[in-house]
Order: structure tokens, then C-alpha cells, then sequence
């Protein structure tokens, strides 16, 4: 069975030094965002072993995920990800925000027994909807293509309300309690439906919301 993981905060790249490429293959990993109109919060990547995944489709997602669907903030799912040592060969962040058209590149050490990767960052503005890649192989050439899908963290209702979502455009809180209305489980996302704050000609989507290149540098 795989083990689920979620969550995450931070800001910032990885730094340099928490790297160590002697041992390792390094990847270079460009995100592209092909909505018209969703942003992306920092994006959380790593490489692992198999028995690892960041959700399993119709589980409740793991509360380090909650928190990254709805706020964005990826330091616990990093955390839980760098505490297993044994099977997550290393993590890494983009910095800032990814708005439609924009792409952003980080680096990533595959290590030759972790050859899996996943990836996960919350789309903004929704109320816990996020974009991931969930245990892929790792290129075994020089590199491989991924479109990405955008998945309903189950975890908070889909009032589109702007006072329970977090960003520049709605400037909400990003967390909320667990009501009745949450559907309870991780399930591919219905995009947005244009009721309360969200106009859905601008920020709806359909099929894929991103393309992720993984190539080989090293």
C-alpha cells in the first residue's frame, strides 16, 4: 500500500546546500501554467521511492495536503516528505507565485534509488483545488514531458467565497474548519463554477492546467 503524504508553506528555493549531487542524477523540472486564469501558489516537488505518494483518488487527503490545497503553504507536506529519509530521496520549492502563461524552473536530485517524483501547489483562487504530478518514474533518457491535472482536496466546501481563500485576488484565509459540506475524499476538480466571488469566463479551466518537463542534467 502506498504511503500518503501532504502539506506546505514555504517561499523560497530550496537552498543550493541542502543538495548533494555526488551520489545522485540531478533533474531540472520546468513548470508551465496553461490556465487562462488560475494562479500557482510555490510549487512542492520530490523524488522518491515507489511506496511513496502524495494522495491516493477517493482517500481523504492527509492533513499536510488540506493544508496545501487551502492555503498554499507547503512546509508540512515538506516536512513529513524530509523526516523519511528512507524513502524520499530529497524535496525542493520554487519561489513565488506561477500566473497563466509563466513557467519556472527548479532543480532536484533523483539519487539511483529514489527514480520516482511528485510534485503538488495549490491553485489560486479556489478553495482546495491543486495541481500535481503523483509517482511517475523518473526519465530514464534525457528527458520526459507530464501534463498535469488539477484535483479537489476534498477538505473544504466549494463555496468559491473570497473570505475562505487566500491571494492576491481574494485575500481570504486559507484554512477552514470541517463542515458537512466537504466532500471528504481527493477527486479530480470541477474547475470553477461561477457562483459567489468567482467568475468562472475568467477563472474556470478544463483538462490539464499544466506542462512539467523533467530533464536529466547530470
Amino acid at each position: 500500500m502506498k504511503k500518503a503524504l501532504l502539506s506546505i508553506t514555504a517561499l523560497t528555493l530550496l537552498s543550493a546546500s541542502a543538495l548533494s549531487y555526488a551520489d545522485g542524477l540531478r533533474y531540472e523540472v520546468t513548470v508551465t501554467n496553461i490556465t487562462k486564469g488560475q494562479t500557482f501558489t510555490p510549487i512542492l516537488g520530490a523524488t522518491h521511492k515507489k511506496r511513496i505518494s502524495f494522495f491516493e483518488l477517493g482517500e481523504p487527503a492527509s492533513a499536510p495536503l488540506a493544508e496545501l490545497a487551502e492555503s498554499g503553504n507547503v512546509a508540512p507536506l515538506q516536512e513529513v516528505l524530509d523526516g523519511e529519509a528512507s524513502l524520499v530521496g530529497s524535496t525542493a520549492v520554487s519561489p513565488g507565485l506561477l500566473g497563466p502563461g509563466e513557467s519556472i524552473s527548479f532543480e532536484i536530485e533523483g539519487k539511483r534509488k529514489f527514480r520516482r517524483f511528485s510534485m503538488a501547489a495549490m491553485l489560486i483562487p479556489t478553495n482546495d483545488t491543486f495541481v500535481a504530478i503523483n509517482n511517475i518514474r523518473l526519465p530514464s533518457g534525457n528527458a520526459t514531458t507530464v501534463f498535469a491535472e488539477a484535483y479537489d482536496a476534498g477538505s473544504e466546501a466549494n463555496n468559491e467565497l473570497c473570505s475562505s481563500i487566500p491571494g492576491p485576488f481574494c485575500q481570504g484565509e486559507g484554512a477552514s474548519p470541517e463542515s458537512a459540506n466537504d466532500e471528504g475524499f481527493v477527486h479530480i476538480a470541477a474547475g470553477v463554477n461561477g457562483q459567489a466571488d468567482l467568475d468562472s469566463a475568467v477563472f474556470d479551466w478544463r483538462s490539464s492546467v499544466a506542462k512539467v518537463e523533467i530533464r536529466r542534467i547530470h
